[in-house]
């Protein structure tokens, strides 16, 4: 595959351009992105990466299309996964809904610049050294068991991944503060100069992108050696997760057997690449240094595996009884937060709307089996003052509301 230095330059210019423009005009004025502008921005960023996909069609070929699309889906599903663990940091360090756009860019650019730097390096150690697929292999093995084995057993390190031991150090070693100040890093506490947690955060979400570019990078690595395709399909599926991270932050605990497709689709990406190592193989130690007559899994068939896997998995995880009595126990705690949380001169029509939305999610709690309710309200007695409360709060509204006329 010929790439110009021109087509390099271009690229990277495009890719400036659009993290410029995100910062200007997004990140840069705090707020919460409703549904609307959320699904608006990440359909744009998805028809972006699905018409460079047409564009590689129409220069290179269809095989190097394909190529393309099976990456970018591979990395835009590992990138959804880490949703999951951004939200775990975001509720640990408690941001403010309207800073999480720019701690979110922080973290994308944080991770384009890491992966990159991965990418080329991977290119050259593969080009240089067949064997390292054999590397890449193990490593999405041990991946996959990994994010299997947590999906058994439901352990989801929330503590860890938020707290964790790196930022624990510098809490300890650096003057630090409580208290959020806009989008301000530093602030002076006690006459001293301190970290705000919004700086805290950007370094968990920071240091937590560098360990998901370890698994990120070899997976896509298994469907296409081309280095301006890996590059491009990484860039194209982090570009638009800061959207697609509002688009679905409801829905990202209904996905509960995400994690298992995940595990599928990074096993399966392991064998191609030892089945593919096998067949390039130069170490003297396996069949005298001699490549292996073995059938190789082609990038069209894991295309067709990946998209059938992650189908399966959505579908399954919304549709099935655990994924529906999900969708109704978050809904309500979603709605009787909301409700708490709005101020004290809010409209009467505000506060019947949620409270109706309330009482009506609350109408398919009796469907749910006691073994579900059990197994997926952490904290029972929480979720009933939760519930309680709200009702309580409307019913107190209606009264004060009454007694003024």
């Amino acid at each position: 595959m010929a790439v110009s230095g021109l087509t390099w330059v271009l690229t990277t210019l495009f890719v400036v351009g659009m993290l410029l423009f995100d910062f200007i005009f997004h990140a840069r004025k705090p707020h919460t992105p409703g549904l609307k502008e959320s699904a608006a921005w990440s359909a744009l960023y998805v028809t972006i990466a699905l018409s460079f996909g047409l564009f590689v069609l129409w220069h290179w070929g269809p095989n190097f299309a394909t190529q393309y699309y099976a990456g970018y889906v591979t990395e835009l599903s590992l990138s959804v996964d880490n949703l999951f663990v951004f939200l775990i940091i975001m509720a640990s360090f408690k941001v403010p809904r309207e800073s999480q756009q720019e701690v979110l860019l922080f973290g994308i650019v944080v991770s384009l610049i890491f992966r990159s730097a991965l990418i080329f390096v991977g290119a050259a150690a593969i080009n240089a050294f067949a064997w390292v697929f054999y590397i890449f292999g193990l490593i999405l093995l041990i991946t996959a068991g990994s994010t299997l084995k947590e999906a058994l057993s439901g352990d989801d390190d929330e503590e860890e991944s938020g707290e964790n031991f790196f930022i624990r150090a510098v809490r300890r070693v650096f003057h630090t503060s409580d208290q959020y100040e806009g989008n301000k890093l530093f602030t002076q506490l006690d006459g001293r100069r301190a970290m705000t947690p919004m700086l805290l955060v950007m370094i968990a979400i920071g240091g937590t992108d560098v360990l998901f570019a370890l698994d990120s990078i070899p997976a896509i690595f298994g469907l296409t050696q081309e280095v301006y395709l890996v590059f491009t399909a990484v860039v194209f599926s982090l570009m638009g997760l800061k959207q697609l991270f509002f688009l679905i932050d409801g829905l990202l605990d209904r996905l509960i057997y995400l994690s298992y497709g995940l595990s599928a689709i990074l096993a399966f990406i392991a064998v191609k690449l030892v089945l593919h190592a096998l067949h390039e193989n130069n170490l003297p130690f396996i069949n005298a240094g001699e490549p292996v007559p073995v059938l190789e899994i082609t990038t069209q068939m894991s295309l067709v595996f990946i998209l059938g896997v992650l189908a399966v998995t959505v579908l399954f995880s919304l549709y099935s009884p655990r994924g529906r009595a999900m969708a109704i126990i978050r809904a309500t705690e979603d709605l009787a937060e909301r409700y708490l949380a709005l101020p004290a001169d809010a409209p009467l029509e505000e506060r019947t709307r949620i409270n109706r939305q309330l009482g009506q999610k609350l109408g398919g709690m009796p469907r749910i089996p006691d073994h579900l309710k059990s197994e997926l309200i952490e904290n029972e007695q929480h979720y009933r003052d939760l519930i309680h409360r709200a009702h309580g709060e409307h019913q107190d509204f209606l009264s004060r509301a009454t007694e003024s006329r």
